[in-house]
């Protein structure tokens, strides 16, 4: 045994996981945040709030540079983990890759078609059917985090990682069905800034000042190629290195650990509480009953709770039950079911395609913002109602081994 190995018998786990575990207050601060907002945005301090929010600094609205500035650091720390957990992890087995994967993809298709059915009949409104696909990572990893260590550890990295497959899913829905004025210069360059970051983690560079100033650049390129910018900060995540140690796989010494714990904190505490406070704030001045019975709104809201927890948790008890993947470790189906009611929490990513789908027409974008209210909210509810209620398995019990 090594002198390193001796000073370090057990490995902790991640700063992420960590977080989610035994820090409800980082939940709590985003949970305050979030409500300020809507108090904010329907008291007289809302032409105030929505003015500075449209104020533009160097060439972006503060709306823009903490959506697609500060949440990109967020996507950072996130891929960052993503990427331990398939080296060393939850995601370390093709049989537990694939479940996140698979129901990412039934908790976006699922809320589309629902979306269809109410909007079936008003083509005008058919261009909002990915407004429900969409899951919000900050606020359902925030409601997870308030139940603290009733939640095992495998559902949280089954959730995040769901949710990154999900919002690169809404990225690329996005960039296909929502972008008009696509730079393919500025991809050129974000590709090849990406691949000269791919070639300092193949030379073997732990310094890791050489990988940031390389990804603000690549930040930089995606924001002007028309791609949403949060995409780099997962790219820039996957090529920090983790290096592999003699017997301890996750070295606590690598640039990926390093860069962890410099930004956790900041993210936590800081950049996600900023986010929530300025995307949760939806004025409901003026809206009738229309704007809450309409098929804009009920599709969407619909969508969210329904179309999300068949979508995802259908999907994901078909996989287990053929034998295609394992039960998340340590978690019952029906906290898997929870899990999956907190996938329609879809509040920033679904006011955003709403914006984008009916940008000239106030009244849908009224409808919108009650849509994605009721439905995020009922599915917020709904999710930590059944978590907090479902009793916690009495002991870990190994997963059934895939084809078996």
């Amino acid at each position: 045994m090594t002198a390193h190995q001796t000073k370090t018998p057990r490995r902790p786990l991640s700063l992420l996981r960590n977080f989610m575990d035994n820090e409800a207050s980082g939940g709590l601060v985003l949970m305050a945040a979030a409500a300020l907002a809507l108090v904010v945005a329907n008291s007289p301090l809302s032409d105030a709030y929505f003015h500075t929010l449209h104020s533009y600094v160097l060439g972006l609205s503060i709306g823009h540079w903490i959506n697609d500035g500060l949440m990109a650091v967020f996507f950072l720390l996130v891929g960052l983990e993503i990427k331990r957990e398939m080296l060393d992890g939850q995601l370390s087995t093709w049989s537990r890759r694939i479940l996140p994967g698979v129901a990412a993809a039934g908790g976006m298709a699922a809320p589309a078609l629902v979306y269809v059915f109410f909007n079936a009949g008003t083509p005008e409104t058919l261009a909002g059917w990915a407004i429900p696909a969409a899951t919000d990572i900050a606020f359902a990893l925030g409601v997870l985090s308030l139940l603290g260590p009733r939640v095992p550890v495998s559902l949280k990295v089954f959730l995040t990682a769901l949710a990154i497959i999900d919002d690169l899913g809404a990225v690329i829905i996005i960039a296909i069905f929502y972008t008009s004025n696509l730079s393919l210069p500025a991809l050129g360059l974000a590709a090849v800034l990406l691949a000269g970051l791919i070639g300092l983690n193949r030379a073997g560079v732990e310094k890791l000042w050489p990988y940031l100033i390389i990804g603000l650049g690549l930040w930089a390129a995606v924001l002007l190629s028309g791609v949403h910018a949060t995409l780099a900060g997962v790219a820039l995540a996957l090529t920090i290195p983790l290096r592999p140690a003699p017997a301890a796989p996750d070295d606590l010494e690598s640039p990926l650990h390093r860069l962890e714990h410099a930004i956790h904190g900041w993210v936590a505490f800081l950049i996600v509480p900023i986010f929530g406070f300025a995307n949760a704030g939806v004025s409901f001045a003026g809206m009738d009953a229309a704007a809450v019975t309409g098929p804009v709104p009920l599709g969407i809201a619909l969508g969210l709770f329904i179309g999300k927890q068949i979508g995802v948790f259908g999907t994901a008890w078909v996989t287990i039950r053929m034998g295609w993947a394992d039960t998340p470790a340590g978690a019952s189906m029906m906290q898997l079911y929870g899990t999956a009611l907190l996938c329609g929490i879809g509040f920033t990513m679904s006011l955003f395609i709403g914006g984008l789908a009916f940008p000239q027409q106030p009244e849908l974008s009224d409808a919108v913002k009650v849509g994605v209210l009721c439905g995020s909210i009922v599915s917020g509810i709904a999710g930590w109602v059944l978590l907090r209620l479902v009793p916690r398995p009495s002991r870990a019990v190994p997963p059934r081994p895939a084809g078996v």
